[in-house]
């Protein structure tokens, strides 16, 4: 009996894991190619605003960061950093400094959802038509799937 009892445990285990690794590591198979230097440079050049998104953040931990510079613009925002791997990651325009999921929950609804995050070293996400970049003080990384804070970075 002790046998079948260790290796039902073992094998959930294994199983666990399995799954633990398949979420972080599907959205880096998946994952497209991140926009060139060039790139970001060409839309972090006519940008409005610029922010660092930090590891240091209350809500950010040793799988939840970001790092680099933030360029906001009235068509695009551009990161010129990394962003740790992770599944069905958002970025946000929120109208004031947040750094953990409590309070950015409690800004959600005043927030603005700009669109997906595919790469995880550098990225460009379009800004949506009619969205004014400077009613908001705030850009964010969200993980929408896990209701997990990422990074944010204060640009105005």
């Amino acid at each position: 009996m002790n046998k079948v009892v260790w290796l039902t445990a073992s094998h959930l285990a294994v199983l666990l894991a399995g799954f633990v690794l398949g979420v972080y590591l599907l959205p880096i198979l998946t994952a497209p190619a991140a926009p060139s230097a060039a790139q970001v440079q060409a839309v972090a050049g006519p940008a409005s605003f610029k922010g660092s998104f930090r590891r240091d953040l209350a809500g950010s931990d040793l799988l939840h960061w970001g790092e680099g510079e933030v360029s906001v613009g009235r068509q695009a925002i551009a990161l010129m950093g990394k962003v740790s791997p992770g599944p069905d990651y958002k970025l946000y325009l929120v109208p004031e400094f947040v750094e953990n999921e409590a309070q950015f929950l409690a800004l959600k609804s005043r927030s603005q959802r700009v669109g997906d995050i595919k790469t995880f070293e550098n990225f460009i996400v379009a800004v949506p038509e009619g969205v004014d970049v400077a009613q908001y003080t705030t850009v964010l990384v969200w993980c929408e799937t896990f209701s997990e804070f990422i990074s944010a970075a204060k640009y105005r």
